[in-house]
């Protein structure tokens, strides 16, 4: 990956075209990855097809939000560290903004009966996102594994640890993906499968625990220890939130779910609706400032390193485990969102989300809009 940056861009250029994305980036990661081909390849041309390809895998294999490493590695590429600094926080920035104010009105004790309709339609709905998140995330998955039974362990795995470990949940996932290194590295050596049969024993081991610390390390669990995908969050921080901690209730977890989802940015913009939660609008900041320094720190320390992260086997053969689990977590939470509801008419919103996302193959900001719509109705309704 070629460390030659484009001469003559200022300061404010970035600034200007990573804070149009940041206002605008609506979507998730997809719509991330084009906005920011769309400027740097195709019309800016600050690098080629290849150099960006090459950024977009090499921040697939980094833990923490993978769009937000891309725009932090191409104003790095473009402007040097002063840039990345610059450009990762215009990205953030406005759908931080967005996102804490929205929750000063969703999380409020005594919220308007329209605004308690529309969150309740929008959470009503997360269910179904995060099953459509975790089935498409399974195809491109298991079409790179090489050891598919350990696969289908791994997912298993992850699927149960959310009902079985709760907020350890990431102790899991660093096992399961520990374990396919010592379980590669092993058959390479001997040439045979027996390291294999290493994974139940130490998969196992993933079910202990240290103490967890408040605000701080569930933010650092999402910026710095996740794997699979922006969804992986919600498994992540949801026993932390609601159960551990109490910051906040079932239900206005599902809306800082939702809000993280139709604010533009990054998904991982939910954590700062649960710091806000737990402490005011300071708890908001101090959780995205933990959750985003990851991601600063590996583009700052490593971005001249990523065309060997992209071929390193141990990087590789670590996603090969905790991705799957990543993968089964998403999935396993759909049980416990869904048994947050509480109406009746909230499963039928969850299920009308589904055939929109699943069958009519409309996007996740329309069907949360829709949802938070037919909420407002079924609330000022009576329902």
């Amino acid at each position: 990956m070629s460390d030659v940056r484009p001469s003559g861009v200022g300061v404010g250029t970035v600034l200007k075209e990573w804070g149009r994305i940041g206002c605008i980036g609506f979507g998730g990661p997809p719509t991330h990855i084009a906005m920011l081909r769309e400027l740097c390849v195709q019309r800016r041309k600050w690098l080629d097809d290849k150099a960006f390809e090459d950024a977009v895998a090499a921040c697939n294999l980094l833990p923490g939000p993978a769009s937000t490493q891309l725009a932090i590695f191409c104003a790095w590429h473009v402007r040097g560290r002063l840039g990345a600094v610059v450009g990762g926080f215009a990205f953030i920035a406005p759908g931080l903004v967005a996102i804490l104010a929205l929750s000063a009105l969703f999380l409020a004790g005594s919220p308007p009966l329209w605004v308690d309709g529309a969150g309740a339609g929008a959470g009503a709905a997360v269910a179904a996102v995060a099953l459509h998140a975790g089935a498409g995330l399974i195809q491109p998955s298991w079409r790179r594994s090489t050891h598919r039974w350990r696969w289908v362990a791994y997912l298993a795995v992850g699927f149960a640890g959310v009902a079985l470990v709760g907020p350890w949940l990431v102790l899991l996932l660093l096992a399961c993906g520990l374990v396919e290194v010592a379980a590669q590295r092993v058959r390479r050596r001997s040439g045979t499968t027996a390291g294999a049969h290493l994974s139940p024993l130490l998969a196992a081991g993933a079910f202990g625990g240290a103490a967890l610390l408040p605000l701080a390390w569930v933010a650092l669990k999402v910026g710095a220890l996740s794997y699979g995908g922006g969804f992986v969050i919600i498994p992540l921080m949801q026993s932390d939130a609601v159960d551990r901690y109490g910051w906040m209730t079932d239900a206005q977890f599902l809306n800082a779910v939702a809000l993280g989802q139709i604010t533009p940015g990054p998904v991982v913009h939910t954590v700062a609706a649960v710091g806000y939660a737990a402490a005011g609008v300071g708890g908001g900041l101090l959780a995205a400032a933990v959750a985003f320094s990851p991601s600063f720190a590996f583009v700052l320390l490593g971005a001249h390193r990523f065309d060997r992260l992209r071929g390193n086997p141990t990087v590789r053969a670590f996603l090969d485990g905790a991705g799957p689990a990543a993968i089964g977590s998403i999935l396993g939470s759909v049980i416990p969102l869904a048994a947050a509801l509480t109406d009746w008419w909230q499963y039928a919103v969850m299920a009308g989300a589904a055939v929109l996302l699943l069958a009519a193959r409309r996007g996740v900001v329309t069907t949360l809009l829709c949802a938070a719509v037919a909420g407002v109705v079924f609330t000022l309704a009576g329902g």
